[in-house]
């Protein structure tokens, strides 16, 4: 058979052509070797010697997803489930109290490590508790993104099934950067308005395209899902992140929406619009945060409680039904869902529970799951299943509604929801423990297809971005497009 691909050498890692198929990026040194079948070349990353189906990038997204996800352990789905806290890329600066980590035990100030250089818990939580979600705060420029990208991705490829990293970010591009969950960009991407600003230029298609520029500095940074946009309409104007939202207009949200989503989402001339600059979104915060009451945010607990005056629940929906799950383009749906921290009081009237939307069985599983019929990732907001503070003002964790439970107790009935993904928890521990819980309750059968419904879901949106068959960084592109004039000029206009 005439060999069908060539390779050459990049800084760290391999890149490997296959005529008229999918490139491959393989890290220098890498335990993986590289199988050809019909003169092609596909990366062994079980060492068997054999290409399975979750190996060869020919076959479909969803099935190469299903067959990755029967083969994982528990422990495995658990580490896919977990959404790491932000990470400060190096850690290092005012915020590193907060959100930092160590180098050999010390201080990043201490230890002459390199900005792009990883932290003792990143790789604590890649390889002990299998984490492949990780969510980027800080970045200190374009270089160190690339370099850290690339040595996340090598350790992430040389360890189990050599699922890659899908790395995410809270919205980068904003002119101002003070918001808490924003901290501090450093690297110099294009800035544009926020989301009140981009519908107050009624232009559908400019929002589609700063979605297509964002996806493609995401992507030189090493950026594959975006947790934005913010889709809640903003009807209480007291409301701390309503400036975030497309505004109080349900059908110009709704057209801001899908222009958002297909611009991030959407690779040019891909037979299903999916590909290798396709960025997910994770539209938030279902079932619509914006109505909080009197204004008072649910990152608090004097904020616990939405309340949807006037009977309009279902109005607060439609910028998901009609915007985020009708996009007109290849992609479809947007690929992940995030329910707000928010109590929505009242709204259960099956099971008359008030508890915290990715707690609630109704808001999840009927509302979201049975009646929308969405079946993407559906990922909680940061920190739901931590203890609340000592006080209504501390910042802390946001259990509202299941305060009484133990953290174990909290994954299980998120679980029971129909919650895919846990944001801001590295650690695998209570995940098992919630699985154990689950098998006493349910049985081993019932809660392994339980676990692996979820992996599937998780795996679809790397397979779909191409992370599986080349998740490494090119120094030179990626500094030609993070911040370039182009797009720079774009933004201030």
């Amino acid at each position: 058979m005439e060999k069908k691909w060539s390779q050459e050498e990049k800084d760290g890692y391999r890149l490997i052509h296959n005529e008229g198929g999918k490139d491959l990026g393989i890290s220098s040194g890498s335990r993986v070797a590289i199988l050809s079948e019909d003169g092609y070349a596909f990366k062994d990353f079980l060492g068997t010697g054999k290409i399975v189906p979750y190996e060869d990038w020919r076959l479909p997204a969803g099935e190469r997803a299903a067959d990755l996800a029967s083969r994982l352990s528990i422990e495995d789905i658990a580490g896919l489930m977990l959404y790491s806290a932000h990470q400060l890329i190096p850690a290092k600066g005012p915020l590193a109290a907060a959100f930092g980590g160590t180098y050999d035990g010390k201080a990043f100030e201490e230890s002459g490590a390199s900005p792009w250089d990883l932290t003792d818990q990143q790789k604590e939580f890649i390889v002990k508790d299998r984490v492949r979600h990780v969510l980027i705060m800080k970045l200190q420029d374009t270089e160190t993104a690339v370099r850290w990208n690339n040595k996340l991705q090598a350790l992430a490829e040389n360890t189990g099934f050599g699922i890659p990293a899908n790395n995410s970010s809270d919205p980068r591009h904003g002119a101002g950067s003070s918001a808490e969950y924003m901290g501090v960009t450093g690297e110099p991407i294009s800035k544009w308005a926020n989301g009140i600003g981009l519908t107050a230029a009624f232009e559908p298609e400019a929002v589609r395209e700063f979605g297509e520029i964002g996806a493609a500095e995401y992507r030189a940074l090493g950026i594959t899902t975006a947790l934005s946009p913010q889709i809640d309409l903003a009807t209480e104007p007291r409301w701390m992140r309503f400036a975030d939202t497309f505004g109080e207009h349900t059908e110009l949200t709704v057209e801001m929406t899908r222009a958002y989503c297909e611009g991030f989402q959407t690779t040019k001339n891909s037979q299903d619009g999916w590909g290798d600059e396709s960025v997910n979104t994770m539209v938030k915060h279902f079932p619509g945060g914006g109505p909080c009451e009197a204004g008072r945010d649910g990152h608090y607990a004097y904020g616990k409680y939405a309340v949807y005056p006037g009977g309009k629940f279902e109005e607060h929906l439609r910028p998901f039904t009609e915007g985020a799950f009708s996009l007109k383009g290849g992609t479809k749906t947007a690929s992940a869902v995030m329910p707000y921290y928010t109590i929505s009081y009242g709204v259960d009237q099956t099971y008359g529970e008030n508890v915290g939307n990715s707690f609630s069985k109704y808001i999840v599983n009927d509302l979201l799951r049975g009646r929308l019929g969405y079946d993407g990732v559906v990922c909680t907001d940061w920190g739901i299943t931590h203890d609340m503070g000592k006080t209504e003002e501390e910042f802390a964790g946001k259990c509202w509604g299941v305060e009484g439970l133990t953290e174990a107790e909290r994954h299980l009935k998120a679980l029971e929801a129909g919650v895919d993904q846990f944001g801001g928890n590295n650690d695998a521990g209570p995940v098992l423990e919630a699985y154990r819980l689950g098998c006493e309750k349910y049985g081993e059968e019932a809660m392994r297809s339980r676990f692996e419904r979820s992996a599937a879901r998780l795996l679809l949106n790397m397979f779909r971005t191409g992370l599986f068959e080349n998740p490494y960084l090119d120094m030179e592109h990626s500094c030609q497009v993070v911040g370039c004039r182009e797009f720079s000029e774009k933004g201030y206009l």
